[in-house]
């Protein structure tokens, strides 16, 4: 015969296994015009990364513009082609931040943000020190 002080815990180990768990909850995803998120926006989400920029286009800091004005630079529809490769290849690679360096000027872009930060040209590259990348691509 088995002490009851036994059963009674045996009985307690049982019912506290046999207890249901709260679910979890699920993350939210934003959803627009009632369609479903893509994998890709679930994805980036999961990973607390920012949402792309509609069609994969590369947005400029107010520092940038102000640079290319002041530096007289026009990036011409083929060099900005050039510059969204060197940024996706740089995505492809898990870079945050990236030196581009194309034809006589430099450019740091935030690779998670899609934003180029800032533009250099070939007269204002010298002395100058790059810091706060993790990568560099030559286009």
């Amino acid at each position: 015969m088995q002490d009851p002080k036994i059963n009674a815990l045996q009985d307690a180990l049982l019912t506290s296994r046999l207890q249901p768990t709260k679910p979890q909850p699920r993350p939210q995803h934003t959803v627009t015009n009632g369609e479903k998120p893509s994998f890709a926006e679930m994805l980036r989400s999961q990973q607390g990364l920012a949402p792309q920029a509609p069609n994969g286009e590369l947005k400029f800091s107010a520092h940038a513009q102000t640079r290319l004005q002041s530096r007289q630079i026009a990036l011409q529809p083929a060099q900005m082609e050039r510059l969204e490769g060197a940024v996706q290849k740089a995505a492809s690679k898990g870079s945050r931040d990236s030196l581009v360096l194309m034809d006589d000027m430099a450019m740091v872009v935030s690779v998670k943000n899609r934003t180029v930060v800032t533009v250099v040209d070939r007269d204002n590259m010298k002395q100058n020190v790059f810091t706060n990348i993790d990568s560099a691509v030559i286009a």
